[in-house]
């Protein structure tokens, strides 16, 4: 085996371009979101009291923190991350089991574990630890998708830190576990899982919104008649499987009362409130309300950096984390909205063009994992911020004010980029 060769040479760049863009827009639409002309004026102040620190300042160091751990994850050997994969899953686990017992709450979670104003969020860390480990088993030697036992190695992988994240009542980190299925179905798994996933969540919202299931039951028997007509001729098998798929949509749908009563009652409200935006303006609405009114109030080339009403006068809760992109959209209008959305595009087609050129599974399936969360993310804050979506607390990537947040994007791109950077190395070990 040769030495390692040098970084520099088959680094992607265009990805670290993108990621570097993301970190200064983002650093500065945050200085936007907390900007006070009296006491607020500068991007850097000088203190070092943390716990008094201006956010724009503690993400600055965030930031600063984030390079340096991505030049530790370059300097490490890409060996490192398979190896070890399994470790690092249940170090993270570990971590995650401790925050019911010892973590503190933040914002109605207990979700956190530090001291004083210094904390990190272990969820935010099982995202890459899951996407190693998955990556790790998918990649092993005889492995096979079409597997009964492999499937079910690979649902208890996601399920172990959905259920701990499930325990710090934190459903919106949780949800963010379901992408590993797309990850599955590029490996060979049957779209079963994924058509009836997607299925259910369309029938789950169906069934709020129609009143009368004899409706949906119809409708539903509808397309399955039509599905066995036009699969008539294939195996007894599929047909089963199809029946199955029915079967579990028509149980997701009489289900759907006794399961929405069981959820907390701030998620069915923000659920209402999503399907029906003026059911309560002023409470569970508002944040909605008054997101889209200051990404509308935005126009076309926006009001100005600094200059956003909206962002001043404080209507838009939590604006620097989960409601960020209000303040893209109302200083920097449709043109910096399209600009944000524009590098969320190209990052997610370089991840999806790094991960198919990838000469393992391992990083392969690592590389979609890391696309599917990055998808994820974006897709849900900036719905959640238009009405499409219910408020769950999901950050907007390299945008929103957070440190563990930050440092797990970080951990989770640059572990690809280094697997992608030696992956002409693969076919010399095997």
């Amino acid at each position: 085996m040769r030495n390692e060769i040098s970084i520099s040479n088959k680094m992607d760049w265009a990805t670290v371009a993108i990621y570097m863009a993301m970190l200064l827009f983002g650093w500065l639409n945050i200085f936007a979101a907390v900007y006070d002309t009296d006491t607020n004026n500068s991007l850097f102040v000088a203190t070092f009291d943390f716990g008094v620190m201006p956010l724009q300042m503690k993400q600055f160091i965030f930031i600063v923190t984030s390079l340096i751990i991505m030049l530790i994850i370059l300097i490490v050997d890409m060996r490192f991350y398979e190896t070890f994969a399994y470790v690092i899953f249940a170090g993270i686990m570990f971590l995650l089991l401790l925050v019911p017992l010892i973590g503190k709450e933040v914002a109605g979670n207990k979700s956190w574990l530090g001291v004083g104003a210094f904390g990190i969020q272990p969820s935010e860390f099982a995202k890459f630890a899951t996407a190693l480990a998955v990556a790790k088993f998918i990649g092993s030697v005889g492995f096979r998708m079409d597997q009964v036992r492999n499937q079910v190695v690979l649902f208890v992988l996601i399920g172990i830190p959905v259920m701990l994240i499930l325990l710090q009542k934190d459903f919106g980190t949780a949800m963010v576990f379901s992408v590993f299925l797309l990850v599955f179905y590029r490996e060979g798994q049957s779209p079963f899982f994924l058509l009836v996933g997607i299925g259910m969540a369309i029938i789950f919202i169906l069934t709020l919104l129609v009143k009368n299931n004899w409706i949906l039951f119809a409708i539903i028997g509808g397309i399955w008649m039509m599905v066995i007509y036009l699969n008539r001729k294939r195996k007894f098998k599929h047909l089963i499987i199809i029946t199955l798929g029915a079967i579990v949509l028509i149980g997701t749908m009489q289900s759907v009362e006794i399961v929405f009563s069981k959820l907390p009652i701030h998620h069915q409200k923000r659920i209402m409130v999503m399907l029906n935006p003026d059911s309560d303006p002023t409470g569970y609405g508002w944040n909605v309300t008054q997101s889209k009114i200051a990404i509308g109030s935005g126009g076309f080339a926006g009001k100005g950096f600094l200059n956003g009403t909206q962002t001043k006068f404080d209507f838009v809760p939590e604006q620097s984390t989960d409601f960020i992109f209000c303040t893209i959209g109302e200083e920097h209008g449709w043109l910096g909205s399209l600009l944000v959305v524009g590098l969320f595009m190209g990052l997610l087609t370089r991840l999806l063009f790094i991960a198919e050129r990838q000469k393992s599974r391992f990083a392969r399936s690592y590389g979609y994992a890391v696309a599917s969360i990055f998808f994820f993310h974006f897709a849900v804050n900036i719905g959640m911020t238009l009405g499409l979506f219910p408020v769950i607390g999901i950050p907007l990537p390299f945008f929103s004010y957070g440190g563990s947040s930050l440092w797990a994007f970080t951990v989770l791109l640059f572990i690809l980029l280094k697997l992608d950077a030696h992956r002409g190395q693969v076919l010399e070990r095997l």
